[in-house]
């Protein structure tokens, strides 16, 4: 069954040879480097480049509905015959929000809720990006039950970096 991988960056190289990954979705800051591990070719991989916040700030890039669309397309042209790996700096909000963001696009009969509770039992540091999950939800007209379902699970455990875990693409 074709899942998806999140990681921090630190442990981007590892997570992609470890699960398989031959599909890859970079969330992190415009001017960020970032080395591709050798697994993915740079035709499957989307680099989204914004920081991780929840309003406009002066000199910063936020998240808005074309990285979304991006995002949700990239998922949809995924063959889904390797893991598809997403990470942002630390693995905490940005790429835990893409991961149940592209879930949900790709099996629209999946509960919100109990999806949110399976990122929270697989990633306990997990704080998914409001901002990033309101969007889809507007986009993918789900309601406010994206919304919803993220704010229930509430914070994560504070953590510097999150650990790489799956999220199945059914629960």
């Amino acid at each position: 069954m074709p899942h998806i991988v999140v990681s921090p960056l630190s442990r981007l190289a590892e997570s992609a040879t470890r699960f398989g990954a031959r599909d890859m979705i970079t969330l992190i800051n415009a001017d960020t480097v970032v080395p591709r591990p050798v697994e993915i070719l740079e035709t499957r991989h989307l680099f989204l480049g914004f920081n991780d916040i929840l309003e406009p700030a002066e000199g910063m890039t936020h998240p808005v509905s074309e990285h979304i669309t991006q995002l949700i397309a990239f998922g949809q042209r995924w063959d889904r015959k390797a893991p598809l790996l997403i990470h942002c700096y630390a693995g905490i909000s940005r790429s835990t929000a893409a991961a149940y963001i592209t879930a949900i696009a790709l099996n629209p009969e999946l509960d919100e809720v109990l999806l949110a509770q399976k990122l929270r039992q697989n990633a306990p540091s997990a704080t998914p990006n409001g901002r990033l999950v309101a969007l889809a939800d507007d986009i993918l007209v789900r309601k406010g039950r994206m919304v919803d379902a993220i704010n229930a699970i509430g914070r994560g455990e504070e953590a510097f970096e999150g650990t790489p875990f799956i999220l199945p693409l059914t629960v």
